[in-house]
């Protein structure tokens, strides 16, 4: 006679999942946003233990936004919150014996305002956290309350830097910092790097110098800062006097004078994103007055004009891995009204430029020549990808303060032969002669070229229109423009029309 089936003994706090054990749970709860890990927490007296035992915690301001509650009683909860999930000896489950565990934070990221009552005890509490030294990742997004007046913004810079010095610890674990919208002494900047010894990535956001005609100048030898994001940094230029393991920078603002950014002693210098707003009176911008000669890994380079009313240069360049380093990269954008970039004999950039792999030029409008864009082909031998976008579409945006588009005439040498470029892609393809005499004489100096890609203008991402002048390529048209481009040519280079 078979025996009965047997039955599983699963009660209300018993099922198949609380059977695991206390490390494979903390590792699912550690995959879910916090709130939602806590919310499990309270599912049962299996689980009430297991939020204090989450080695990465990712605690947000935001969460804490209740209806009609002010900064200060959204601060009090944050603040209180942390100090509960950040105790360092946690209770065990229900039924276990011996002491207490103590379970050392392994990531950390806090995001809160400045809010002079509440740093003391954040202060206090993060330090405590690292103080078993085995804190890998330790982020802070700081800014002002929400809806704080203009004029208090500097008073909420000095509350900063008397956060950072009253609470050394916590700033020397510090890996990411991001500051939004807090007003600057002349070397702050540099005297925070400084002090957060293991520092890899700041991000300042709409933050500005009390003097803003002033230089932001950062002198940190020491220092491992690897990226720098200067979001609508108000002042007048930013100077990168020495941050040698510096790899990844991003300048954008409305108010920089010309260059935007001076690069001193950053010779680990590879992906950058400039971008500013000149004003009409502001001469044409020399790529290699800009670049340091001091960053030879520099391999990735984006230029975007911005269209019609705008013209923005950007630079986006990226370092290949080696045996010490990952993979990074430094962005430049050059956000230019009216100021179109200057072509260079090869000679000037070709140092700078001899890694360079990877080129993309966007936002050009659409009534420019393109030729001039070749004396980044000459400059740099070892490019393999070529990329151009042209676009008409603008969101209605108008732009004061600006000069006329100014078309480039560049005349590339007649001996350029190209060696090593093997994709030529073109966003906001359409069949003009201009374009097509373009792509053939890329085809006439590139040797081995291997992909010629033509695509249509993309949706705009800020309104999420089409421009109604989109190619609209039918295949009796792609056959056409095929033969145009390979009529008496020697290039073996794939014609693929989107």
């Amino acid at each position: 006679m078979e025996s009965p089936p047997h039955k599983l003994n699963v009660g209300r706090d018993e099922d198949r999942i609380s059977a695991l054990t206390d490390d494979l749970l903390v590792g699912i709860l550690e995959r879910l946003d916090l709130r939602e890990a806590v919310r499990a927490g309270a599912l049962s007296t299996r689980w009430r233990h297991l939020p204090y035992r989450l080695s990465r915690l990712h605690l947000d301001v935001g969460h804490f936004q209740g209806q009609g509650a002010t900064p200060l009683e959204v601060m009090d909860a944050f603040t209180g919150a942390a100090q509960r999930l950040l105790s360092l000896v946690v209770p065990l489950a229900e039924g276990e014996g011996g002491s207490a565990a103590i379970i050392p934070i392994k990531a950390l990221i806090l995001s809160f305002y400045m809010s002079s009552p509440h740093l003391s005890a954040i202060g206090r509490t993060v330090e405590d956290a690292v103080s078993y030294g085995k804190t890998e990742c330790l982020e802070f997004s700081i800014s002002p309350p929400r809806a704080s007046n203009a004029s208090l913004l500097a008073e909420f810079g000095q509350q900063f830097m008397s956060f950072s010095q009253a609470y050394p610890v916590a700033f020397w674990w510090l890996t990411r910092l991001t500051l939004k919208n807090l007003v600057f002494g002349h070397s702050d900047v540099t005297e925070l790097i400084n002090a957060c010894n293991k520092l890899k990535h700041l991000t300042l956001s709409s933050c500005r110098l009390v003097d803003q005609r002033s230089a932001l100048k950062i002198d940190t030898p020491c220092s491992g800062l690897r990226r720098l994001d200067c979001i609508r940094f108000r002042c007048e230029r930013i100077e990168l006097i020495s941050v040698p393991e510096l790899r990844t920078v991003l300048c954008c603002s409305r108010r920089y004078e010309n260059p935007p950014v001076r690069f001193g002693d950053v010779p680990q210098l590879c992906h950058v994103n400039l971008g500013y707003l000149a004003k009409a009176s502001q001469a044409p911008l020399m790529l290699s007055e800009c670049l340091s000669r001091s960053s030879r890994n520099l391999s990735k380079l984006n230029i975007n004009f911005f269209s019609q009313t705008v013209k923005l240069i950007s630079v986006h360049l990226h370092i290949t891995r080696s045996s010490f380093l990952p993979i990074s990269a430094v962005y430049f954008v050059f956000f230019m009204l009216q100021i179109w970039i200057q072509p260079e004999q090869p000679k000037r950039l070709t140092a700078i430029f001899r890694n360079l792999t990877d080129v993309y030029l966007f936002g050009i409008f659409p009534e420019c020549d393109l030729s001039w864009t070749l004396f980044i082909l000459e400059a740099a031998p070892a490019l393999r990808n070529f990329k151009l976008s042209r676009t008409r579409h603008t969101c209605g945006k108008k732009l004061y303060d600006t000069a006329e588009k100014t078309n480039v005439v560049w005349e590339p040498s007649k001996d350029l032969k190209h060696l090593n470029l093997k994709l030529l892609m073109m966003l906001g393809f359409e069949e003009e002669v201009k374009v097509t005499n373009y792509i053939r004489l890329v085809m006439a100096h590139v040797v081995r070229l291997k992909r010629i890609e033509l695509h249509g203008e993309d949706p705009c991402k800020e309104c999420n229109a089409i421009d109604p002048r989109r190619s609209q390529v039918d295949k009796a048209s792609r056959r056409q423009i095929k033969e145009r481009l390979t009529l008496e040519s020697s290039s073996s280079a794939k014609i693929i029309i989107c």
